[in-house]
This record gives structure tokens, C-alpha cells and sequence, in this order.
């Protein structure tokens, strides 16, 4: 293109564009002016003053866990940053949720036994007990990381979607919480690894999910190795 500003009469149709656009008469006239811009962006201000650019510089992905068990305080911090609820007076939590289906329930792995977050009343209600951490993954660190987060969509909450939608919101809105979980442990000196390598009809079984609950993702969290 040519430095000089040329213009392009587009009738009844949309368009989206960088470009300038203007509206007469039910056409489009879009104006391009020069060459495309590039503009060089200032370095991140990691510093004590910014102290959420140096949690973000300091997530990443490990997978090699110690066997040391995490603290009661901790994994409460850790549920809380997950999906906790921030806003007693409206229920809403610190991840986002698709038309607030809240669709996600966070079940925890331990030694001791699969649980269900209930960040209502911030309660882990046991569900089975004994040692299910092996079935969460295919990778030999699962089954000794002192926590296996399981995210499963119910889709119950979801009936007024498609199966499309439901799979799309559920896998978004994992997302979200799996990311929180990163930069908890990025604050807090854990280690962690989202992980979509399991068996999920087995890991379903074991778990005793209804037919309209399917696991979605899980994620290892521990002290690093």
C-alpha cells in the first residue's frame, strides 16, 4: 500500500477491521492511511511496587513434586484462590463463570481421600475414602504429589446449552480456575502442572460422577521436588 490515504466504498455488508471506518448512508467508506504501526512497549515494571508483575514472572510449570503434605491453611488459600468466593453478598467467586452457571466443582485428591470444595461454607467434604491420586493422571508424579485437583463440569447447570456450549463454557471456565491456581502457587512457592493426560473413564468411575458430570482437567500441587 502506498503512503498516500485511499478510501474503499463497501456497500451492506460488515466489516471488522483496523482500519477507520465511517457510516454514510448504509455503506461503509474505509480509510487507510500509510503504513501499519508498530509500537515498541515499555518493560514490565517488575518491582516491589508492582508485586503482581512478579507473580506473573515467576509462574511456570513443574513437574517434579516433594512428598511433603500441605499445610491445612495452605490448601485452604490455595481452594480459596481457585474459586473461592470474594463477594460474600452476591456468592460470586474469584473466577469467572459463563452466565454465573458455576458449573465447575473442584474435587481434591489427597492421601487420605477424594473430597469436594465447598466454597460456600469453605468446608472439603469427603467423598471416598482411600488413596485415588494414581488414577488422576498418567504421569508417575501423581500418585505421590500431596494434591490432585479434579475440575468437573455438571452439566445440569447447563441445560439451557447446546452440548457444544456446554463443552466450550466448561473448558473456559476450567480455565480460569486452573489459572488462578498457577499464580497462587507462583506467590506461594508451589509447584503445579495442569494436566489433561488421564484416563477418564476410569478416573470417572472411581469417582462416582453422575452421567451428566464429566472431569475436564486436573492439576497437581505440591511443594517442588
Amino acid at each position: 500500500m502506498n503512503t498516500g490515504a485511499r478510501k474503499v466504498l463497501i456497500k451492506n455488508v460488515v466489516v471488522s477491521t483496523a482500519a477507520a471506518c465511517f457510516f454514510v448512508a448504509g455503506s461503509i467508506i474505509l480509510s487507510f492511511a500509510g503504513e501499519l504501526e508498530t509500537v515498541k512497549l515499555a518493560a514490565p515494571r517488575i518491582d516491589k511496587d508492582h508485586p503482581f508483575l512478579e507473580v506473573l514472572k515467576n509462574r511456570s510449570t513443574r513437574r517434579e513434586f516433594s512428598t511433603r503434605d500441605l499445610s491445612l491453611q495452605e490448601l485452604s488459600d490455595l481452594l480459596w484462590a481457585a474459586d473461592g468466593i470474594n463477594r460474600p453478598e452476591s456468592g460470586k467467586r474469584t473466577a469467572p463463570s459463563a452466565m454465573d452457571m458455576q458449573e465447575i466443582d473442584i474435587y481434591v485428591a489427597t492421601a487420605k481421600g477424594l473430597y469436594l470444595y465447598d466454597a460456600k461454607n469453605a468446608l472439603l467434604v469427603m467423598k471416598i475414602t482411600g488413596d485415588i491420586r494414581e488414577i488422576t493422571g498418567r504421569q508417575p508424579f501423581v500418585k505421590d504429589a500431596p494434591v490432585n485437583l479434579i475440575y468437573v463440569a455438571d452439566f445440569s447447570r447447563m441445560s439451557r446449552l447446546s452440548a457444544e456450549a456446554r463443552d466450550f463454557y466448561a473448558a473456559a471456565d476450567t480455565g480460569f480456575i486452573s489459572e488462578n491456581v498457577y499464580l497462587y502457587c507462583s506467590s506461594s512457592g508451589l509447584a503445579t502442572v495442569v494436566r489433561g493426560l488421564f484416563d477418564r473413564v476410569a478416573l470417572e468411575k472411581a469417582m462416582r460422577l453422575r452421567p451428566d458430570q464429566r472431569v475436564i482437567l486436573t492439576q497437581t500441587v505440591g511443594y517442588p521436588g
